[in-house]
């Protein structure tokens, strides 16, 4: 009797490990290509995050299936918004976001809000740095600034992604601490901006820190502040004699603003929990990977990670600062 309580036992926990085991082998997993949107265009920096995530996951085989980015920037971002918002239960789409998560629905009044879609995980936040052409006779923010104020409005223009974004409200907040307004002028993405101070077009930028790091590092711009409350720790020369560490914050050269932008994952609406949580994974074994880390450096992001119910209070509460940045600017939808 005692041999066969030993041989009962021994089997009721082969069988639990048998169906642990195959709970695990049928964890959810996607089945097909994996739409990747970027609500933006090419060469800004959601566009190169989503397509280094795309290649980090297939070098390092972290799914079976691939990620395939697609660029969906119209209406500022809202036609990869409302694609995502229409998918609903459909786990084979994932959206990277920028500030228009915020911004495309309170400047357009365009049928959609963050709240449409399933939180994922928040991956880095990013920086903005106030950017002019390294021949321009300005070195410190300081004398970009005082130069500004000196000149009739409507003097210099700045290059930015979009309109009523987060590049032109940044704008509209130098405006205000100058008290004349320069000329914003719009384009579709980062790169494009970055490519327009490169030859001249406009005066100064507000580009991330990836979007330009090549152009710096080639000597054909200069950074003159960083818009965060300190200065950047990535001490590595990306120049012969300035790393991002280097920079100093806008506020101590007299520019009182500070601004972050969210590079975060969302979900199409009505997903499962446990699909959620695979995606959720996925992007934390990204982060563990030498390239991320190369990136994070390169790119000077605040490396921030969020998921569950914290990300979720975060974008409420960013989405509430949008609101009073943008009424303040005048961008809200009439």
């Amino acid at each position: 009797m005692i041999e066969f309580k030993n041989w009962a036992a021994r089997a009721l926990v082969s069988a639990v490990a048998a169906i642990g085991l195959t709970g695990a082998a049928h964890a959810w997993e996607p089945t097909k290509p994996v739409e990747f949107v970027v609500p933006a265009g090419t060469g800004g920096g959601a566009d190169q995050m989503a397509r280094f995530i795309q290649g980090i996951v297939a070098k390092n085989k972290l799914m079976e299936q691939p990620l395939v980015v697609v660029n969906k920037s119209g209406g500022a971002g809202a036609e990869g918004f409302l694609e995502l918002k229409g998918a609903k239960g459909n786990p084979h789409k994932i959206i990277i976001t920028l500030s228009n998560l915020f911004t495309t629905p309170l400047a357009t009044g365009v049928p959609f809000n963050w709240r449409d879609l399933t939180p994922g995980a928040m991956l880095a936040l990013d920086q903005f740095v106030l950017w002019v052409n390294a021949d321009a006779p300005y070195k410190s923010a300081k004398e970009y600034i005082d130069d500004i104020k000196a000149k009739p409005a409507s003097t210099f223009k700045m290059a930015g992604t979009g309109s009523k974004q987060e590049d032109q409200i940044i704008t509209a907040m130098i405006d205000k601490a100058t008290g004349k307004k320069m000329i914003y002028v719009p384009f579709k993405g980062g790169g494009d901006v970055a490519v327009q101070l490169v030859g001249g077009h406009v005066n100064s930028t507000v580009n991330n820190p990836i979007e330009a790091e090549a152009h710096w590092r080639g000597g054909k711009l200069r950074p003159l502040c960083i818009m965060d409350t300190e200065k950047l720790t990535y001490t590595e020369k990306v120049t012969d004699t300035q790393s991002w560490a280097d920079i100093p914050t806008c506020k101590s050269a007299g520019v009182p603003i500070e601004y972050l932008m969210l590079r975060g994952i969302f979900l199409a609406p009505g997903v499962t929990q446990e699909q959620v949580d695979f995606y959720v994974n996925l992007f934390k074994k990204v982060r563990e990977t030498p390239e991320w880390a190369d990136f994070m450096k390169k790119g000077a992001f605040k490396q921030t990670f969020m998921s569950g119910k914290e990300f979720a209070d975060w974008v409420g509460k960013t989405e509430a600062m949008h609101y009073g940045l943008m009424k303040d600017a005048g961008f809200l939808a009439k």
